[in-house]
């Protein structure tokens, strides 16, 4: 299907022979002392635009696309600005989409707080993800940077990405100042081969979080990692910019939504960032979500031909019906 919003026109200046379709309408009018048939002017409007050469990025499905759902579970998640929780919200708007996912869609869940942990495998069973969903205990800390790699990890077996080796030196670097640890991260990092960049393209990780990180491997560093490989991180931003305030280990704290961190990683990998400040509107995410990894964009493709057989079969109809109810085409 196209995406009619990226419709550009290759000779905008033909455009202007869709003037004539009004024209035509009043001399018809003052012929036949009647209106011209609606569905003869949208004709000639459609095969009148088709000279300009229309061109738009053609949607098609996903034969196999896989998906990893990341959660964070750490403590800032049982603030309950989202009713009945951010976590409760979360979860529900994660086992809607998984029940409403196509059955040829491999999802797979990944729960992080001070660390991360591959809760499920990407599967197309539905059963073994709900199940996976029911039981999310929040724990201390917050590592999404590590959610992602472990994420990055279960999509690409075969890409040579060490987690735990990866996860080992930023802890042992903890007390070097974030930038050094990019770069040292970096340094190590090894070419990302054709093969893993290709099968990348069909996979996508869906970051749902309050966007506060403060241990594990630089979350912007892996969303990089994630870029070599092609792999989209749409990111989910649960909460509200007033937050609420939450105990955590006899400590009273108000929590925020820290949103800059996740529009950054959607953007360095090309996904797209969703704010949601509500149950329901994080249930709508979903949906939006849902479309957009069943779907893949292919280059823009010229659509005259097909406008013009539009048009022209638009134009037979209205011929046919008017010989039909009148005795004559025109």
């Amino acid at each position: 299907m196209p995406d009619l919003s990226s419709i550009q026109f290759l000779w905008p200046l033909m455009l202007y022979t869709c003037f004539g379709v009004p024209i035509f309408a009043i001399y018809y009018a003052y012929q036949a002392k009647q209106v011209p048939p609606l569905i003869l002017c949208l004709g000639l409007l459609v095969l009148c635009a088709s000279l300009a050469r229309p061109q738009t990025v053609l949607m098609t499905p996903l034969r196999e696309a896989t998906v990893m759902l990341v959660i964070d579970t750490s403590g800032s998640m049982r603030a309950k600005d989202l009713k009945p929780s951010r976590i409760e919200a979360a979860q529900q708007a994660a086992q809607q989409f998984i029940q409403e996912k196509p059955s040829r869609l491999r999802v797979g869940l990944v729960t992080v707080a001070g660390t991360a942990a591959l809760a499920q495998a990407p599967t197309e069973e539905r059963d073994a993800l709900l199940k996976a969903l029911d039981y999310l205990p929040l724990q201390y800390g917050s590592a999404l940077g590590t959610g992602l790699l472990v994420s990055l990890e279960a999509l690409l077996p075969g890409a040579d990405i060490d987690a735990q080796k990866i996860i080992n030196d930023a802890s042992e670097m903890g007390g070097k100042k974030t930038s050094d640890m990019g770069k040292s991260l970096d340094d190590k990092a090894k070419p990302v081969s054709e093969a893993s960049a290709s099968r990348g393209k069909n996979m996508a990780i869906v970051l749902m979080s309050d966007g506060q990180s403060n241990m594990g491997p630089e979350l912007l560093k892996m969303a990089e990692l994630a870029a070599k490989h092609e792999v989209k991180v749409y990111t989910v931003g649960i909460g509200t910019a007033e937050g609420d305030v939450v105990h955590i280990q006899g400590r009273s704290m108000r929590v925020k939504l820290e949103d800059e961190a996740l529009q950054k990683v959607s953007a360095l990998t090309q996904g797209e960032y969703f704010r949601a400040d509500s149950a329901e509107g994080l249930k709508n995410i979903y949906d939006k979500l849902g479309y957009k990894l069943r779907f893949e964009k292919r280059a823009m493709t010229e659509i005259s031909a097909q406008l013009a057989l539009l048009g022209m079969l638009l134009i037979l109809i209205s011929l046919i019906r008017n010989f039909v109810r009148m005795g004559k085409i025109i």
